[in-house]
């Protein structure tokens, strides 16, 4: 009898030890707000990063998606977002400034992470769940370098990412900058809707408060090679009813018509982070909105 009864205790007291244990470690901080990245090199980040963006609050983090061993990074880890926020040798992308401007606006006890999966060059086909397989086989040779990266499919290692993510704090929205290599695609909004859809169900989100936003392309006042995607950008609202277009206006490019300047990506950034504080029911403080309103 004693034994028995000694033994149902030490088994009581397993099972609260394995509860308690497994609370501690996947404890979701509500306070902590998650932004899921995607899209091709302007969100991968193209420009050189310069000193003043080498320091950050590590309020704001990154969750790298891959090991980076010049960065003293490895996959699924955070980190104090020092660029780069995507792989280990890309440079400064929106998603920089997106979560300096939050961070600088939003209660002191909230915390911002990003997670970045992005591939230079590549169509929206990419991320279709499905059907990315057909795509990849017809991908250049350079590209398949970047999606070997990824285990050969970025959505998936999006979602993995997210998933570990989910544990420890609660996803807020999407940011997507990609259009560049679907430029005059019309079914461009009705794709984004595929890869939207499919993130909302794999992660179990709800699209009334999981906004997505997207860039503009580089704008033809800068002589953008791909203006004329953003009248199919313009679009999206239509197809996806919480999603947000940010305008690229005043943004400065580079040479190749493509990119964006290290001080337009800041820019940028910043005004993804001030179409998402009005979402969030915050404001921008005054200091920065004419950057971010331009």
């Amino acid at each position: 009898m004693q034994t028995n009864f000694m033994r149902g205790i030490k088994a009581g007291l397993l099972v609260f030890l394995l509860i308690a244990g497994s609370k501690t470690v996947f404890s979701q901080d509500p306070k902590f707000y998650v932004f899921l990245c995607f899209g091709q090199s302007n969100m991968e980040g193209n420009a050189r990063f310069e000193p003043q963006d080498t320091t950050v609050d590590d309020r704001f983090q990154v969750m790298e998606t891959i090991d980076c061993p010049n960065l003293g990074r490895t996959k699924g880890n955070w980190y104090p977002a020092v660029p780069p926020l995507c792989r280990c040798h890309t440079g400064l992308t929106p998603a920089d400034y997106f979560g300096r401007t939050l961070i600088a606006s939003l209660p002191k006890g909230v915390r911002v992470g990003v997670i970045n999966v992005s591939v230079g060059g590549c169509k929206i086909e990419l991320f279709d769940k499905d059907n990315y397989p057909a795509y990849v086989a017809t991908a250049p040779g350079w590209m398949l370098n970047m999606i070997k990266e990824y285990d050969g499919n970025p959505y998936a290692r999006l979602v993995e990412m997210a998933k570990l993510a989910q544990k420890q704090g609660v996803i807020k929205g999407i940011l997507l900058h990609q259009g560049e290599s679907n430029t005059g695609d019309s079914l461009w909004p009705k794709k984004v809707r595929l890869v939207y859809d499919n993130l909302i169900r794999d992660l179990g989100l709800k699209p009334a408060s999981t906004p997505l936003l997207a860039g503009e392309m580089l704008d033809s006042a800068q002589g953008g090679a791909c203006a004329s995607m953003n009248k199919i950008i313009a679009r999206l609202p239509a197809t996806i009813p919480n999603s947000y277009v940010i305008s690229s206006e005043g943004c400065t490019g580079v040479r190749d018509k493509l990119h964006f300047t290290a001080e337009g990506y800041r820019k940028l950034g910043k005004r993804y982070a001030a179409q998402m504080l009005a979402l969030l029911g915050y404001a921008v403080p005054r200091s920065g909105s004419a950057d971010a309103g331009q």
